[in-house]
């Protein structure tokens, strides 16, 4: 008996020792499971983070970057951008400037001189950047085109230095200045095919002809726009291929740099839309190295002249029209002040092309919204011989247009 209880007990205690065992494997197993799922899950969780925080950081170490260089390309071009500063005697100033008053004597004594008792008056401002180191700056032609008016430019440091007028660009809204017997810095110009929409750019200017050298950053919006541009002191203009920005422009900006993070120079701030905010346009910068060239080789702008007005052809115009080709430039009268589409005696009126005609190619390179009729004259000089094809009615046929240089403002176009 004894053994057999001693076997029963055996066996139960096996039995339980058994059961337990698999009670433990089961909890064992079900324990790992969850771990497992649990090292898994935290696995995937671990590596989103990782990736979100190496994707934060890398966007730190980038911001890092290009404020790092923000600053330092302002920093270098900055020397080499003047405020400019516009100043005329007061009694060249029309009587609405002023209509309180009935004469100058207001702001002079009887023992005055002559200069106190027509002092000069500072009446608006721009922005320029010098493009030699003996003293050669640009602007906008908008800033410096009266000739009553006296200029300075005032640098970086606040030094004034007066500024004489070289010329101004007939179809552009550029001027070339010079300071006499002075040596400065100088920017750096940049490429038109280097220039990408989205790409970050800083305007430098003096904001409001009051804050000098104001820094501005925004991104490329747009390039080679045609802008109808308007002022209110000299009327409409028509700038071709302008870079579009949301950097900040302000009244007194015009005629300052445009530049990237390389530091050079892309383009000319000139001109804001009235309509919105954020809308900015700057010449594109091959045309003032165009400037630049002719004044350093001339000594003043020399532009080609064809002499014709028109407009680029589109689909719809075609339609409208009923033209016989839906691109091209189409050469038209103004339809404002009626003037003729082709110019007396200009190169255009001597190899005999007429209104209503379509130029077609110049060169043999066809034109188009892209590829304009001022784009390719642009690319010429004056004294060129042009291949140009045109067509007239049904007829197409090439004629060769010997251009000359722009002299008269009578001439335009």
């Amino acid at each position: 008996m004894i053994f057999m209880d001693d076997l029963k007990q055996q066996r139960t205690i096996l039995f339980i020792f058994l059961s337990l065992a698999g009670v433990v494997g089961l909890l064992t197993g079900a324990v790992g499971g969850a771990l497992s799922v649990l090292s898994l899950s935290d696995s995937a969780w671990l590596r989103e983070k990782i990736k979100f925080e190496s994707t934060t950081e890398q966007q730190i170490v980038n911001l890092m970057q290009e404020e790092s260089a923000t600053i330092d390309v302002v920093e270098h071009v900055t020397p080499a951008v003047v405020s400019i500063i516009v100043k005329k005697r007061l009694s060249d100033l029309p009587t609405a400037t002023f209509p309180f008053l009935d004469d100058v004597s207001f702001f002079s004594s009887s023992k005055g001189s002559i200069s106190e008792s027509d002092p000069l008056v500072e009446i608006g401002g721009g922005t320029g950047f010098f493009i030699t180191t003996d003293g050669l700056l640009v602007t906008n032609r908008h800033v410096v085109e009266d000739e009553k008016a006296q200029y300075t430019v005032m640098t970086n440091d606040g030094k004034e230095y007066v500024a004489e007028i070289v010329d101004l660009d007939p179809f552009y809204d550029i001027a070339v200045l010079k300071v006499l017997n002075q040596t400065f810095p100088t920017v750096v110009f940049g490429h038109a095919d280097s220039i990408r929409i989205g790409q970050t750019v800083i305007a430098i200017g003096n904001t409001l002809s009051e804050y000098r050298n104001t820094v501005t950053k925004g991104v490329v919006s747009g390039i080679n726009r045609r802008v109808s541009a308007y002022d209110f002191t000299r009327g409409g203009e028509i700038i071709e291929g302008a870079i579009q920005t949301d950097a900040a422009i302000n009244p007194g900006n015009s005629g300052g740099p445009l530049i990237n993070l390389k530091g050079e120079v892309i383009g000319m701030n000139t001109a804001i839309s009235a309509e919105g905010e954020g809308v900015g346009f700057a010449i594109p910068i091959e045309e003032v190295k165009q400037v630049v060239i002719s004044v350093e080789r001339f000594g003043h702008i020399v532009r080609p002249w064809l002499g014709v007005r028109f407009v680029m052809v589109t689909e719809t115009m075609a339609e409208e029209q009923h033209l016989p080709v839906d691109q091209g430039a189409w050469l038209v009268p103004d339809e404002k002040t009626s003037d003729p589409a082709v110019i007396p005696k200009s190169p255009a009126d001597i190899a005999g092309l007429k209104s209503g005609d379509i130029i077609l190619r110049v060169n043999e390179k066809e034109l188009d919204e892209e590829y304009t009729l001022a784009d390719a004259i642009r690319t010429l000089e004056a004294g060129d011989a042009v291949m140009i094809t045109v067509q007239r009615g049904e007829e197409i046929f090439d004629v060769q247009v010997t251009l000359t240089e722009f002299i008269d403002e009578e001439q335009k176009l």
